[in-house]
């Protein structure tokens, strides 16, 4: 099993929105599998809204960070972009403080091209 550092754990669930839309049930829960290190959870359902159709930024940015979290840093670069290609948006984060959808996919991007926030371990 792979181990992320704490850091990138707490900075990949700085960078998460929660939806303010009719998916934040989902959303939620998601978060909430992401930050209880629930991975592969948080995967299927955010996988299962992408799709459903879902461009919705939130889904996009947490999806990104479980792919960053888990080691794919192209797939989660992919949706970061896909996200600063479309509309900004505001997203309420888990600190409840707005954000741009795109000022955190900017974020995202400099996080994974951070050599040191990758660095996983095996146990």
């Amino acid at each position: 099993m792979r181990i992320g550092t704490r850091a990138l754990l707490g900075s990949a669930l700085a960078v998460m929105g929660i939806a303010t839309s009719a998916n934040a049930q989902d959303a939620q829960y998601a978060h909430a599998a992401i930050k209880s290190g629930n991975l592969l959870s948080a995967e299927r359902t955010l996988e299962r809204e992408t799709r459903a159709g879902s461009r919705e930024p939130e889904v996009l940015l947490n999806l990104a960070a479980v792919y960053a979290m888990t080691q794919r840093p192209s797939e989660a670069r992919d949706l970061y972009q896909r996200v600063l290609d479309a509309k900004d948006a505001s997203l309420v984060m888990p600190s409840s403080q707005v954000a741009s959808s795109h000022d955190v996919a900017r974020r995202g991007l400099r996080l994974l091209d951070q050599p040191s926030s990758m660095q996983l371990t095996a146990r």
